[in-house]
């Protein structure tokens, strides 16, 4: 059975607001129109996951709840992974590897530069640049197809499929 992974960055913060530390920063207005447009585009395209893993972070977790409330998923189904935020490559694969077996899809929420650092050691050396120089900007979602074994995800292991910006989509 093939595997897909999900890699979703937090749609775009509100820099502006009172939060007394970047973790607990929240979704600015764009971000909060960006993730139900990217939940209704993933339940559009059929890419409804097994399995919900965000960063606790508060724009994540809006980011993962938005998401998954357009996927008819509830927010108690979702995997709050504090191994998520601030996580580079290593950690994320370390994440990923913990993912049950029975997932086919598997949705990571998380931040960048993890979330990039993570798509470009699965992809490898065939992973294009976009000519802004952004792999994943704020709420864009990249589809994988990936080994069959969540723990064993060498360098170019996955296949990519697609990276979707919320720009691209109707909404």
């Amino acid at each position: 059975m093939p595997r897909e992974l999900l890699i979703l960055r937090h749609a775009k913060s509100d820099w502006d607001s009172v939060a007394t530390s970047d973790f607990d920063r929240p979704l600015a207005k764009r971000g909060k129109s960006d993730a139900p447009k990217v939940g209704a585009w993933l339940y559009r395209e059929g890419l409804v996951p097994d399995l919900v893993v965000s960063s606790p972070a508060e724009r994540a977790k809006q980011t993962a709840s938005k998401v998954c409330k357009c996927l008819d998923i509830k927010k108690k189904q979702i995997v709050w992974d504090v191994d998520i935020y601030e996580a580079e490559a290593p950690k994320l694969l370390s994440v990923l590897g913990r993912c049950s077996p029975e997932a086919a899809t598997v949705l990571l929420i998380g931040h960048n530069p993890g979330l990039e650092q993570l798509l470009m050691h699965l992809v490898g050396e065939d992973l294009e640049i976009p000519d802004d120089g952004k792999l994943l900007p704020t709420a864009t979602v990249a589809r994988l197809e990936m080994p069959d074994d969540w723990s064993a995800l060498p360098c170019g292991s996955a296949q990519l499929i697609s990276i979707t910006r919320p720009r691209s989509l109707k909404g």
